[in-house]
């Protein structure tokens, strides 16, 4: 019975302004890939970790870990993120029961939001994603007009690392039409009739996908932040 961490990190880092991918746009002298799985082992929870690479990188991306990771598996992507998590699923052990799925992008993400997720998985939930309260006032909007004001007491945004029942997981995505675009693989499960259940997040597993976000990481990583 083992946990294991599939990073999807093959995405590229147009919005960041990168010339390449970016879990390997560098932080503080490091790619992002680095910063989020130093943290997810620290956390003690994961026992297999598999990256999945863009096309050509597999190399470069198991030299960047090799001190960071023991025995990390590396694997190509694909062209949408679903089918990114289909092939890094497809590549763990037999023994593993619950699969962890996180954005190599949430570098900065705490160990206890892991610890947190995997231990709501092994209490009975079949997808458990972490969560944080939406500050903003939402509209939901149709040709630059506003259809009606949400009530943000009912709503979250939600966070990565979101964890899964190995099996459960691996049935969604082989179910899945291939190619097809999800950006939230609770959300597939959702869409099978899965409940999914929620854990408190953490404000530092912002998601980093503009330059702006990633001056606030580096922020975060100074000496002299609080």
């Amino acid at each position: 019975m083992r946990t294991a961490l599939v990073v999807p990190a093959a995405g590229r880092g147009d919005r960041l302004g990168a010339s390449r991918p970016k879990a390997l746009v560098p932080l503080a002298g490091e790619p992002l890939l680095v910063h989020a799985l130093r943290r997810a082992t620290a956390s003690d929870v994961v026992d297999v970790v598999v990256v999945v690479a863009p096309l050509g990188a597999c190399d470069e991306v198991r030299s960047l870990l090799s001190p960071v990771v023991a025995d990390v598996l590396v694997v190509t992507g694909g062209a949408e993120r679903q089918d990114s998590v289909r092939a890094g699923l497809r590549a763990l052990p037999e023994d593993v029961d619950v699969v962890l799925v996180h954005d190599a992008a949430r570098c900065l993400t705490p160990p206890d939001v892991f610890t947190s997720v995997v231990a709501a998985v092994r209490a009975g939930a079949a997808g458990v994603v972490p969560v944080v309260p939406v500050s903003d006032t939402v509209k939901r909007v149709a040709d630059r007009t506003v259809l009606e004001t949400l009530d943000r007491s009912e709503l979250v945004a939600v966070q990565t690392p979101q964890g899964f029942a190995a099996d459960v997981l691996r049935a969604v995505h082989e179910a899945a039409v291939p190619g097809a675009a999800a950006t939230d693989d609770a959300g597939m499960l959702e869409a099978l009739g899965h409940t999914v259940r929620t854990v408190p997040g953490d404000e530092r597993a912002f998601k980093v996908t503009r330059p702006l976000d990633l001056l606030l990481a580096q922020a975060l990583l100074s000496p002299e932040a609080p």
